[in-house]
């Protein structure tokens, strides 16, 4: 058993590790063979050594946009799911308060995000705002939907126990609900590191320092290409990062109950 897992594992990894090394190996060679200056298009291996020379002060600046992400992305779960809850509650309550959750979601941030920062004082709170407001639609409406997956078989023997609406929603409502609020919550997720990147970029137009968005708009305007790169990779790297991270939970909360995670292991 624990060979075939092991197995599966390896089989999942090594493919897209083996397409990254090509493409690494393909994007160095052409960098060196059409002696690409680095100020251009910069090679893995300069990108590479910008990393090292300068460490502490990208993991400072990754830590700030982390920080910011994290919060983000725990106010948006927090926030999603009370509203998730109050909306099945009562439909006239949804009905009434869902269409704007879908404007929050459909305005670009980029458009509200100078007011956002402009009215807000503090660059810190400024920017969990604005990663918040991305990130709170995924778990809104992927929550919604899961209390409201419900079988009607189920349901049905919940009514004839004479179960309360408290019980329902402890032992009917929420265990249905759970696959749906993961998926929203790996969306979030990225979503929330997006949102902390675009205030980022916003508040450094305005000069206010903050994060690797700003680095990456400071090192465009010295042509320190690499160092571009190299904090623009450390923002993939952390959003891959988180990602799996929610996987891992969802995995770990969902265990071996649930249809999606026998489908994942077979």
């Amino acid at each position: 058993m624990q060979q075939h897992k092991a197995s599966s594992a390896l089989t999942e990894v090594l493919p897209p590790l083996v397409v990254g090394v090509i493409i690494v190996t393909a994007w160095e060679t052409a960098c060196r063979i059409f002696a690409i200056p680095a100020y251009l298009f910069p090679a893995p291996s300069a990108i590479a050594q910008a990393i090292v020379v300068d460490t502490p002060g990208l993991m400072r600046e990754l830590w700030s946009t982390l920080k910011v992400a994290l919060t983000a992305l725990g106010l948006a779960t927090t926030i999603g799911s009370a509203l998730a809850f109050l909306f099945v509650q009562n439909r006239l309550i949804e009905r009434s308060f869902f269409p704007y959750a879908v404007i929050m979601q459909v305005t670009p941030i980029v458009a509200i995000a100078p007011l956002i920062i402009i009215l807000v004082k503090n660059t810190q709170v400024a920017l969990i705002i604005c990663a918040t407001i991305i990130a709170v639609f995924p778990i809104i409406s992927n929550t919604t939907v899961g209390l409201r997956s419900i079988e009607s078989g189920h349901q049905n023997l919940f009514a004839i126990n004479r179960a309360t609406r408290l019980q329902s929603l402890l032992y009917l409502r929420i265990p249905s609900a759970l696959p749906f609020f993961f998926a929203g919550l790996r969306v979030a997720s990225g979503l929330a590191l997006i949102g902390a990147v675009v205030a980022e970029f916003v508040a450094g137009t305005g000069g206010r320092s903050a994060g690797l968005a700003y680095e990456i708009m400071q090192s465009g305007f010295q042509l320190d290409i690499p160092r571009m790169f190299a904090a623009l990779f450390l923002i993939t790297i952390t959003g891959i990062a988180l990602f799996l991270a929610m996987a891992a939970l969802s995995k770990l909360a969902l265990g071996r109950w649930h249809d999606s995670e026998f489908e994942r292991d077979g």
